[in-house]
């Protein structure tokens, strides 16, 4: 099932924690929100995206995020065409690496991911039902089905001996 277009409205809603950090304050959006710079995968142009941060593993410096659009993402199939060239996370700025979580993590960070955000579930569950076409519901096998649709990225600092493949 394809995923619904934001619109003109949404996408510029979307778009508008960019200005902040054009204009030096992404810092204030915390660890919340997550930059993301990337290249296009035909263009070859620099582009920004800002992205929902859904969970962090601390100890190994991850910043966890989901393809909102699913695969056909622009972000998320140009990170697979090209390593990605920054992220900045609230004052913490860094060259990422990226991997795609498989489907029992995913399912885990999506979960944790409600639990820690219950109060505003209904909401969650109404905008994520409205992306991808289909009611969700919250339960396990919806979110097993959710994860299928909608990929989870994890992004960390690249170590110095990574290759350039992310």
């Amino acid at each position: 099932m394809s995923l619904s277009d934001p619109g003109p409205l949404l996408r510029w809603v979307f778009r508008a924690p960019i200005r902040l950090y054009d204009a030096g304050f992404g810092w204030l959006l915390s660890r919340r929100l997550l930059c993301l710079t990337h290249l296009g995968r035909k263009s070859g142009r620099r582009y920004r995206t800002v992205l929902e941060v859904v969970d962090t593993k601390p100890t190994a410096g991850e910043y966890m995020v989901v393809a909102g659009w699913g695969p056909s993402s622009d972000w998320y199939r140009n990170i697979e065409a090209n390593p990605a060239i920054e992220v900045v996370v609230g004052r913490r700025r860094f060259r990422p690496q990226h991997r795609v979580l498989d489907e029992p993590e995913a399912i885990t960070v999506i979960a944790d991911y409600e639990r820690r955000n219950h109060w505003i579930g209904p909401i969650v569950r109404r905008g994520l039902s409205a992306l991808i076409g289909w009611h969700y519901d919250g339960s396990e096998d919806a979110r097993q089905r959710l994860v299928r649709q909608l990929p989870v990225v994890a992004f960390r600092p690249r170590s110095e001996t990574h290759d350039a493949t992310g």
